[in-house]
């Protein structure tokens, strides 16, 4: 299961139990809707919930990873799973996105609100 919410400045993912193709095609949608209106995204995801994925699924975020390599600036993955931090050291490969792991939640957040706090200083 996956819940999804557009924060001011970055999408939060939060995946439950397994993640499937189903939940992915739902979340790419809503980075599609990022993307459009934005022209960039930055993604929050909280992965201490997951406890699996369907190889379905790591297929379609390959596919869609590599489709749209230059279309994300930060990735925050909130993850206490040593197989969750291999697979975004692996994602960094194919995608030119910022990608950090994070123990926590507020951390992650902290880091990916870096940025809009900076702007709001300089203007």
């Amino acid at each position: 299961m996956i819940t999804i919410s557009h924060e001011p400045n970055y999408l939060h993912v939060a995946v439950v139990h397994e993640f499937t193709v189903h939940d992915y095609r739902e979340f790419e949608d809503n980075v599609l809707y990022e993307l459009r209106f934005h022209g960039s995204a930055s993604l929050l995801f909280d992965l201490t919930e997951m406890l699996g994925y369907t190889l379905d699924m790591a297929v379609e975020e390959i596919q869609f990873v590599r489709a749209h390599r230059r279309d994300f600036k930060r990735i925050a993955i909130v993850a206490d799973d040593q197989w969750v931090t291999w697979s975004a050291w692996l994602n960094q490969l194919i995608s030119e996105a910022e990608i950090e792991v994070f123990d926590d939640l507020e951390s992650a957040q902290g880091w990916l609100n870096e940025n809009l706090s900076d702007m709001k200083a300089t203007a």
